[in-house]
């Protein structure tokens, strides 16, 4: 009976060893008597191959077993705590073996320290190493690993300088850390002190140095250790050659990363997916389409690239479609997809699609990630369903300076002044400290309500409070918010003021142009829109700004001038255009285009012409030359027949596009030729 007990053992023991985990299960589960050693080699089993929640759970049915776990026990089940991230339950464990008697064993005490790192606790990683009598070099590299990964770096450094013996392993793991900070010249230190200490760098630390380079963008330090890499033979190997390959690609210097693509004795999944990134980042979509249809495999990451490269490069369509092809290839996509095509979606402003995406997050637990969170609340502000943007913001678990900006900036879009003071106020209760990012939210946000005086509380308070010193961009929404309020001297002060301490570009001007156009102020539009032509010839804002201003004043030669400047210098002014999703498909074009309408086109027509008859027409028109030039615009002609068309349409989705050209015989003309039966 013994010698049975032995060989079955013995059996599952051999077979765990393996990794033939269910075969080792199944001769375990047909075992009349287990003893300790048999539980202790599926736990170890299970734990080893990645199966940490069967590990729990199997430990658990040892406890209820009857069986006293030992120091083997405690390790295998700490280990598999680590990997399920199980803090709670590892806690647990914890008490026991102190219950047992198993606190003084190093391999037990070195399970937690590396429990308590791996699950983001390093104050108790810290209490276990401080409480052992004995370390070894696992204690000292394992509590090192747990301020590392929780960013401790000061801390981290300070243990190290402590540590008796500094192998290859503790010398990596801090250059790690730095290298995830960016931390470029403290890693490049610490890897000349290695080779000081008599320390031979390995394959982990160039692929960490490559890491550092690659994260702060440092062509020179790179190349430096690309040629490092390639003196002590490592080129050959495939993690150094696609670290190569991934800082190059990351650089858009794709000839250096073609030619290690190339070099390479084996092309990895890691080493294709770089190469498509690589040339997304550049904009080279075609080259990225070709190597990924000629991928030999493609996994999460080679889709997510295909999509987040679509998405930057204004290809949102195609972003979609590679998202619904990537769901029909039963690739479950994760938290960086989900944020890509969120990304894609906020370009497109389509908040169907949107609503659709967000429904796919919440069925896979995404929608409360961070990263996803702050991508849906992009996108709901940028399709204006602001009451979305709210309760994506509320999902969010974590919230993170991004979080608290992207709803700052989504009332502010909205002219919601107040609310975006309340959330900055909750934001700064919360611990978290504000960036000028958030400040150009809230002076935004007091533009757009006319809040002049809380605006200029908060201009000085970011640096009264915060220390941060003022870009731009705080000056371009100042000069914006003073000239929406008509204080167009004030504003031109505060742009002369901040001229002479530093070099301004024409943001502010060009917000102070067309506050002069908003309010008819000819002398002082026209003396900063011929400023703004001188600065910057080829661009189209300055011209169209300043054609406006002599168009709402009536001074049409001079704008016809401006026009004619403007089309020497080889200047094009592109056709303004907004979309809606309606009820059925529809076009609207202020030139000679037919335009396809919904059946209730003839109810759009009447109350356009209602609207010409009530003078609404002529405020249009009007209006329509400052909304141009007024950054946020107020109420163009695309406003209300956008508002009409959304009114009339019911149904499916799809788009409005209202393309409208100003010139200034357009809108009457298009008119004129409606009344009279012509299609427009």
């Amino acid at each position: 009976m013994r010698s049975d007990l032995f060989r079955t053992t013995s059996t599952v023991v051999e077979l765990a060893r393996l990794g033939r985990i269910a075969s080792a299960k199944k001769l375990f589960d047909e075992m009349p008597h287990r003893d300790s050693i048999a539980w202790n080699a599926m736990l170890v089993g299970y734990s080893q191959s990645g199966h940490a929640q069967e590990a729990l759970s199997l430990f658990s049915h040892m406890r209820i077993a009857g069986m006293v776990p030992d120091h083997f026990s405690f390790t295998a089940t700490l280990s598999a705590s680590a990997d399920a991230g199980e803090l709670l339950y590892g806690r647990k464990i914890h008490a026991l073996l102190i219950a047992l008697g198993y606190q003084s064993y190093l391999p037990v005490c070195n399970s937690l320290i590396d429990m308590y790192g791996k699950c983001h606790s390093p104050c108790c990683a810290v209490q276990v190493f401080n409480e052992m009598n004995l370390r070894n070099e696992v204690s000292w590299c394992s509590t090192l690993f747990a301020y590392v990964k929780a960013g401790q770096l000061d801390d981290a450094h300070e243990l190290f300088d402590f540590m008796p013996t500094r192998g290859e392993f503790a010398w990596n793991m801090l250059i790690a850390g730095y290298a995830r900070c960016g931390e470029i010249e403290l890693c490049l230190g610490l890897f000349k002190d290695m080779q000081q200490a008599a320390c031979r760098p390995d394959l982990c630390t160039f692929t960490g140095l490559m890491n550092a380079c690659a994260e702060v963008a440092e062509l020179r330090y790179g190349s430096m250790v690309h040629g490092c890499i390639i003196k002590n033979g490592w080129s050959s190997a495939v993690e150094a050659n696609n670290s190569v390959l991934s800082f190059y690609a990351k650089l858009s210097c794709l000839h250096d990363a073609e030619k290690a693509f190339m070099s390479a004795r084996s092309q990895t999944q890691v080493s294709w997916n770089a190469m498509i990134d690589g040339y997304m980042k550049v904009g080279d979509i075609h080259c990225a389409l070709a190597l990924f249809r000629q991928s030999p495999e493609k996994n999460i990451v080679s889709w997510t690239a295909m999509i987040s490269g679509y998405a930057r490069n204004g290809h949102g369509e195609e972003a979609l479609v590679f998202f619904v092809d990537m769901m029909r290839n039963l690739i479950n996509p994760d938290d960086f997809t989900f944020g890509a095509i969120l990304h894609a979606c906020s370009n497109l402003t389509v908040l169907r699609c949107g609503r659709m995406v967000h429904g796919s997050a919440f069925c896979r637990g995404f929608h409360s990630f961070t990263y996803v969170g702050n991508g849906l609340v992009n996108m709901y502000t940028k399709c204006g369903d602001l009451e979305g943007s709210c309760q994506a913001f509320t999902d969010i678990i974590s919230k993170d300076l991004v979080s608290w900006n992207a709803m700052l900036f989504g009332f502010g879009l909205h002219g919601k002044a107040f609310e975006a003071v309340k959330v900055y106020e909750e934001m700064v209760g919360s611990g978290v400290k504000p960036d000028k990012v958030t400040f150009i939210g809230l002076l935004m946000a007091c533009s757009h309500s006319g809040l002049i005086e809380q605006g200029l509380v908060l201009f000085e308070l970011m640096v009264s409070a915060y220390g941060l010193a003022r870009e731009e961009d705080h000056i371009t929404c100042v000069v914006d918010m003073l000239g929406r309020g008509g204080y167009l001297k004030e504003a031109r002060e505060l742009i002369e003021d901040y001229s002479r301490t530093a070099s301004m570009k024409t943001g502010s001007h060009e917000a102070l142009l067309g506050a002069c156009v908003a309010h008819g102020n000819v002398g002082l539009g026209a003396k900063v829109g011929e400023d703004l032509m001188i600065k910057e010839p080829q661009k189209e804002l300055s011209y169209v700004l300043l054609s406006n201003l002599y168009c709402a004043s009536g001074k049409w030669k001079e704008a016809e001038k401006v026009r004619k400047t403007m089309g020497e210098q080889g200047v094009k002014k592109m056709p303004a255009c907004s979309w809606i999703e309606v009820g059925d498909r529809a076009l609207f074009c202020s030139r000679n285009s037919t335009i396809l309408l919904p059946i209730s086109s003839n109810l759009v027509f009447w109350t356009v012409e209602n609207l010409v008859q009530n003078g609404w027409f002529f405020l249009s028109f009007q209006t329509l030359v400052v909304s141009d030039v007024r950054i946020r615009g107020s109420l163009g002609l695309s406003v209300p027949i956008r508002q009409i068309f959304a009114a009339a349409g019911v149904g499916v989705e799809l788009r409005l596009w209202i393309i409208v050209l100003i010139y200034r015989w357009v809108i009457w003309e298009s008119y004129r030729k409606w009344k009279g039966g012509m299609k427009i």
